[in-house]
């Protein structure tokens, strides 16, 4: 599994149940990464997806804990015990060996971190107000940063896209 965040200099992702910014060329970089794969994502995080549907061209898998849940366009589980036999069966009939990012939210990429061999990050040099973060990875020992692009800016936002590895 591959995480997919953008963050600001706290490593928040969202504010209100939406992204903190939205940068142009890191939506269409977002896209690119993920467009025939398989993304994980929580309730919502899919409700925060624009007109609340499925993001094309991916197979979108919904965790929540609400047995009643609907998203159009989407599977739709309720624990991670779910996840990883879906996830198996996904792979089994697929022609193409596919990825499967989390893209959010918080929760859980605190959840499936553990399980995640890469980490795909945009760093945003600014701070928002926030309600929802990911773990800080350049302070945890277990990831190491294998790559990291020049500093771009778009508006008044400076960013650069770090990709970090598990090393334990």
């Amino acid at each position: 599994m591959i995480l997919i965040f953008a963050v600001d200099n706290n490593w928040n992702i969202g504010y209100d149940g939406d992204l903190l910014y939205k940068i142009s060329a890191d939506l269409r970089r977002f896209r690119m990464l993920t467009e025939g794969n398989i993304i994980v994502m929580g309730r919502r995080t899919f409700e925060a997806l624009p007109d609340k549907k499925a993001l094309p061209n991916r197979i979108n898998i919904v965790l929540t804990k609400d047995k009643d849940y609907e998203a159009e366009g989407a599977i739709v589980i309720n624990s991670l015990d779910e996840l990883f036999p879906l996830l198996d069966r996904l792979k089994a009939f697929s022609d193409k060996d596919m990825e499967v990012f989390v893209i959010g939210g918080g929760n859980i990429a605190r959840q499936l971190i553990d399980y995640c061999d890469r980490a795909y990050i945009t760093k945003v040099f600014k701070t928002f107000p926030a309600d929802t973060l990911i773990p800080n990875l350049d302070l945890d020992e277990n990831w190491q940063i294998i790559k990291e692009s020049d500093v771009f800016s778009e508006g008044d936002m400076l960013y650069k896209y770090v990709d970090y590895a598990r090393i334990k």
